[in-house]
C-alpha cells in the first residue's frame, strides 16, 4: 500500500463464511466513495469454516485488504484488540462482520471526527431482527452498567465506533485480559460524541453472542469497571451477621426468661439454607474478581497470531 491510510476498518470475523464476501463488498463501496486512502483489516478469530480462505482470496485481489489470522478463537474483544494494534490509519473504525452495523454510517462518523471529536460511536435507535427478550436484556444490561460503574459508558451502544489515532495508541497501553472495549474507550477519555442509526438484522448465519457469551461480557464489563459487587458482598455479610446476633439474643431470652419450648427445626433449616446460599453467591462474586487477578498476573499475551497477509508497511 503506497499511501498511509487515513482510515483503518477493523473487522473481527468468526465463522462468517456466509457474510464476509458481502461485508467486504459493502465496506469497499463505502470507502471507495469517500475517496481517501484506507485499509480493511480482517481479524480471523480462529474460524472453523471457510472464513479465512475467503479473506485470503480477497487479499490476493485487493492490496487495501489485510488479514490477521489468530492461532485460535480468543474471543470478540481480543480480536478487536488485535486489529487495533495492527491498524495504521489516522482514524480506526471497528465494525462487526455480520452487517448489522451498516457501513454507510462510517462517512457520518468521519464527518464528526473532522469536526474535532476523538471518538464517534454509533448509537442504536432501532434494532431490527432481534426478539423482545434480546432487546429487553440488552436494555437492562446497559442501564445496569451505567449505575454500577463510575465510568460514563453510553447506553444502547456497541463496539461500532470510530476512534482517533491517539485514542488507539492509548488503548494499546491498556493490556488487561478481561476486556470490555466500549468501557475501556470511555475510560481513556478524550472528546466523544455519537451518531444515531438503525441496526439491521444479521445478513446471514447465526449470532456469535448467545446468552452465555452475553453473560460473560456483562461480567467482564461489571468486574472491570466496578467494585460495587464487592461492596454488596460486604453489606450482605454485615446484614447476615446482625441478623444472626439478633436471633441469638432471642434464643437466649426464651431460654433464660420464659418457659416456652423452642420449636421450629424446619424453619431453622430453611433459614440456614437461605443464609448458606447467599454466602455461596457472595463467595462466587469474590471468586470472579480473584479469578481475573489470577489471569492478569500470569502475564500471557492477549493473543497469538498464526499468520498475516498484506501486512507489509508498503
Amino acid at each position: 500500500m503506497a499511501d498511509r491510510p487515513v482510515f483503518s476498518i477493523v473487522v473481527p470475523a468468526y465463522n462468517e463464511e456466509l457474510v464476509v464476501g458481502e461485508a467486504y463488498g459493502r465496506l469497499k463501496g463505502t470507502m471507495d466513495a469517500m475517496g481517501e486512502p484506507y485499509e480493511i483489516v480482517f481479524v480471523n478469530d480462529g474460524s472453523r469454516d471457510l472464513t479465512c480462505p475467503i479473506i485470503e482470496s480477497i487479499c490476493a485481489g485487493d492490496p487495501n485488504v489485510r488479514l490477521i489470522d489468530l492461532s485460535r478463537n480468543f474471543g470478540h474483544q481480543i480480536a478487536i484488540t488485535a486489529g487495533m494494534d495492527k491498524a495504521r490509519g489516522d482514524a480506526v473504525v471497528v465494525i462487526d462482520c455480520d452487517l448489522q452495523d451498516p457501513p454507510g454510517v462510517i462517512p457520518l462518523m468521519a464527518g464528526k471526527w473532522r469536526e474535532g471529536y476523538d471518538v464517534v460511536y454509533g448509537k442504536r435507535i432501532k434494532r431490527k431482527g432481534e426478539g423482545f427478550l434480546k432487546r429487553l436484556t440488552s436494555k437492562a444490561f446497559y442501564r445496569l452498567m451505567r449505575r454500577m460503574t463510575e465510568v460514563d459508558i453510553p447506553v444502547d451502544v456497541g463496539d461500532f465506533r470510530l476512534i482517533d489515532r491517539k485514542v488507539c495508541e492509548a488503548m494499546g497501553t491498556v493490556r488487561e485480559r478481561s476486556r470490555y472495549i466500549r468501557g475501556l474507550i470511555s475510560w481513556v477519555g478524550f472528546r466523544q460524541t455519537f451518531v444515531e442509526f438503525e441496526r439491521d438484522a444479521r445478513f446471514a448465519g447465526e449470532t456469535k453472542y448467545p446468552f452465555r457469551k452475553m453473560v460473560k461480557l456483562a461480567l467482564n464489563g461489571i468486574t472491570s469497571f466496578s467494585y460495587k459487587p464487592l461492596k454488596i458482598a460486604t453489606y450482605f455479610g454485615t446484614l447476615l451477621s446482625f441478623a444472626g446476633f439478633a436471633y441469638l439474643l432471642v434464643v437466649l431470652y426464651q431460654r433464660l426468661f420464659t418457659d416456652s419450648v423452642i420449636q421450629g427445626w424446619a424453619s431453622i433449616l430453611i433459614v440456614n439454607l437461605l443464609f448458606n446460599g447467599i454466602t455461596l453467591i457472595l463467595l462466587g462474586i469474590i471468586g470472579e474478581y480473584i479469578g481475573r487477578i489470577h489471569d492478569e498476573v500470569k502475564g500471557r499475551p492477549l493473543y497469538v497470531i498464526m499468520k498475516e497477509t498484506n501486512m507489509g508497511d508498503g
